[in-house]
């Protein structure tokens, strides 16, 4: 196959009227380098000035298989061949729908693979991208066909996390090194809290499996600003560039990186600073109080005394021991600033909480308070930080402090 193949052979369902196919390469661009690090290859029918996408062919499923096939080969050669021509090669991602591993199946052949050998690129420079929301196949025949691109040293993607193909049991199995989302659940948790926390549980399962995230769809520096949030390594979208016929000079968006970088980091240690200097304030004030007082047996007596000295937005407080068995009874605040007292929560263990470790091995007499990072409380859904103060040997004071701007930087 190649890119003078007869149009004879292409098919009809393409309806081209004196049009090319040809491969456009949408750039991705690196938080880390700033620089563009790869290219999607996306499909276009090209007549003078006037371009077309093909993705409404590729989403058609009343087309042959073997139709969207052929295209896909036409494109594919199209881009490899042009890689061989850069000095400074690119990434390329190239898109894969799962059903196609059939034909390897039947064939016995991969015809990325092929092209590798054939325009002696390095696999490394190849990300397969799978894609296709809805795929009934057998996981494990697809692990097997990825893990031949794997074995030859291509990094694989997952496209559309968070819809129906790509659910979190999909992507344990198949390993990805990198997870795609796509801007709209950006948006969404710009207004939704919901959002935000499914967004934010990809960002840790990044974490979690050694994947990194690439963000599509990026429009605006608002868009921008979130995926930074998401911890998004990657970010693609039309704020850089639409799909082009050729590559770009890698770092002509590095200012526009640098400058929105500069913004997060500057927002996000500003934030921090102030929870910090908050908390050391109010953990300071605490202990001067209670080694004051005495250590009554009924702990309730002891943050009952504390609670005028708390800060107006502290909406719960409760005491534990050091090994996460609690002391004492919640006290949490209502909507007219009364504190209401919950003792069905005396003896509760949190020891299994992820953070109640961490914060036990850190928390000692050179730092008697610990911030954790905002998240969404489990019974008010507010945005809340966590402070952790060692009060006195062996007795930690937690305090849930709501944080009104958390879902706008708690990632």
């Amino acid at each position: 196959m190649n890119e003078c193949i007869s149009s004879l052979l292409l098919p009809e369902a393409l309806g081209l009227d004196g049009e090319t196919l040809a491969a456009f390469y949408q750039p991705i661009i690196a938080m880390d380098t700033r620089r563009i690090m790869g290219y999607e290859v996306l499909g276009r029918a090209v007549k003078g000035d006037s371009v077309r996408s093909l993705g409404p062919f590729f989403c058609n499923d009343q087309i042959a298989e073997e139709d969207h096939i052929l295209v896909d080969r036409l494109l594919r050669e199209q881009a490899f061949s042009k890689l061989t021509l850069m000095e400074e090669q690119p990434m390329l991602f190239i898109n894969l729908k799962p059903s196609w591993i059939y034909r390897y199946e039947k064939d016995g052949e991969l015809y990325t693979l092929f092209l590798l050998d054939k325009y002696g690129i390095d696999p490394k420079r190849i990300v397969i991208e799978i894609t296709e929301e809805c795929f009934h196949g057998s996981m494990e025949r697809l692990r097997t066909v990825v893990d031949l691109y794997r074995e030859r040293g291509c990094l694989i993607a997952i496209d559309d996390v968070g819809s129906g193909f790509s659910s979190t049991d999909r992507i344990a199995h198949i390993q990805p090194n990198l997870l795609k989302i796509d801007i709209h659940m950006i948006k969404k948790s710009a207004t939704h809290d919901g959002y935000f926390g499914v967004l934010r549980s990809f960002s840790d399962l990044a974490d979690q499996i050694g994947a990194s995230l690439l963000v599509e769809g990026v429009e605006t520096r608002e868009d921008l600003a979130r995926s930074i949030q998401a911890g998004a390594r990657y970010v693609q979208g039309f704020m850089f560039a639409r799909a082009e016929p050729e590559f770009r000079k890698p770092d002509c968006f590095a200012a526009v990186i640098e400058a929105e970088l500069e913004q997060h980091l500057l927002h996000y240690v500003g934030s921090e600073r102030y929870w910090q200097r908050q908390s050391e304030q109010l953990a300071e004030q605490l202990v001067g109080l209670l080694q004051e007082a005495e250590y009554p047996e009924d702990k309730d007596e002891w943050i009952e005394e504390l609670l005028p000295e708390l800060y107006a937005h502290c909406m719960r407080v409760y005491l534990c021991n050091d090994v996460g068995i609690q002391l004492s009874s919640n006290f949490c605040r209502e909507s007219d600033q009364a504190w209401r007292r919950e003792v069905q929560y005396r003896g509760a263990n949190w020891s299994w909480r992820p953070y109640f470790v961490p914060n036990l091995v850190q928390l000692n007499e050179n730092r008697r308070v610990i911030v954790s990072r905002a998240y969404t409380d489990l019974d008010s859904h507010a945005w809340i930080r966590t402070v952790s103060v060692l009060v006195a040997p062996g007795l930690i004071l937690f305090m849930d402090l709501k944080d009104t701007k958390g879902g706008a930087q708690g990632l």
